[in-house]
């Protein structure tokens, strides 16, 4: 632990305190403490503030990783440049989280330590921060208003991107974002969702000098309903595989006869398995994820999954999510 600041120091081990695999073995205030502890304890995880005293957060970053290569870090601080996070990342921290986010933001970035996925708080996911691969493959994160994310890992430019909302609002304007992206970019988009979502992001999209009407009837935007979607692939509580590939298959295959460019892309964005999990069926929305990230694969799609995670959620069924965490590319909230 790494925090020059005494009371939000004791915040912070108290809010670890809850982890139940995790053990404070070592607190400093200072860069230069924080190199020399990480050179003695080889811990596996450090949580660094960049404002210190002596030696910055980003030099002291750097000394550890070549001191104690297998220790993971996760910046806590208030800074929100997007140079400053860029760096942070570049140097090899799996994790950015900002101070005014840490009661909600600290936890989410543990679990997604845990699946191997880097993540970054609210309001600085839509920039384009990239990560490089690491012994937990580390892949990078896609920025939320583009439609092509390179992953890391050989798998071609396909991403498969989830992003957890706070709030109805914040769920919104990061598909809006994610949508307005990849329609100005020329790719053809699919967007499954319940029909209030639908009807916003329509107005919210036009609202931005998109004409939706023509995208809809060229076929380069396809709006379609979680419900009815769902209807179509799941038997008994469960997707049925066969059903969901041929459904998608044809489905991503006519989006992309729409799609512009010498290279047509498709996006798709969506509620399925949210809308799976929201209702108690987390063994559903886990193997809905799965299917979908085939399709993101064999059709190099960019998929952006949506979810409102409730407190519930979040305390009570912390092991749902990590299984969705670790069968996206890259994780983050809003």
């Amino acid at each position: 632990m790494v925090e020059d600041f005494a009371p939000f120091r004791r915040f912070l081990c108290a809010t670890l305190k809850k982890e139940q695999d995790l053990q404070i073995i070592g607190e400093v205030s200072d860069g230069d403490q924080a190199v020399q502890k990480a050179r003695e304890l080889k811990p596996d995880l450090v949580l660094l503030d960049i404002r210190l005293p002596n030696l910055d957060g980003l030099a002291v970053a750097r000394q550890i990783r070549s001191l104690s290569p297998k220790s993971k870090i996760i910046f806590v601080t208030q800074e929100s440049s997007a140079d400053v996070v860029q760096e942070a990342l570049g140097i090899g921290a799996l994790g950015y989280v900002v101070k005014t986010r840490v009661a909600t933001d600290l936890s989410l970035a543990l679990a997604a330590l845990r699946t191997g996925r880097p993540f970054v708080s609210r309001g600085l996911s839509g920039h384009g921060f990239s990560a490089p691969t690491d012994t937990l493959r580390r892949r990078s994160l896609t920025p939320a208003d583009s439609p092509v994310a390179a992953t890391g890992n050989g798998e071609g430019a396909r991403s498969h991107k989830v992003q957890f909302f706070s709030d109805d609002e914040s769920f919104l304007v990061g598909f809006t974002r994610f949508i307005a992206g990849a329609l100005r970019a020329g790719s053809a988009v699919v967007v499954v969702a319940t029909e209030s979502h639908r009807s916003s992001l329509f107005q919210r999209l036009q609202a931005q000098g998109l004409n939706i009407g023509a995208s809809i009837e060229q076929g380069r935007y396809i709006p379609l309903d979680v419900s009815d979607t769902l209807s179509t692939f799941m038997v008994d509580d469960l997707p049925d595989s066969v059903r969901f590939r041929k459904i998608a298959s044809d489905l991503v295959a006519g989006a992309a006869k729409a799609a512009l460019g010498k290279s047509p892309r498709v996006a798709a964005c969506g509620e399925c398995a949210p809308f799976l999990w929201a209702r108690g069926n987390a063994d559903a929305a886990i193997r809905v994820e799965h299917l979908w990230d085939e399709m993101a694969k064999a059709f190099d799609l960019d998929i952006l999954c949506g979810y409102a995670l409730t407190k519930f959620q979040r305390e009570q069924e912390g092991h749902v999510y990590e299984r969705i965490c670790a069968v996206h590319t890259a994780v983050s909230s809003q």
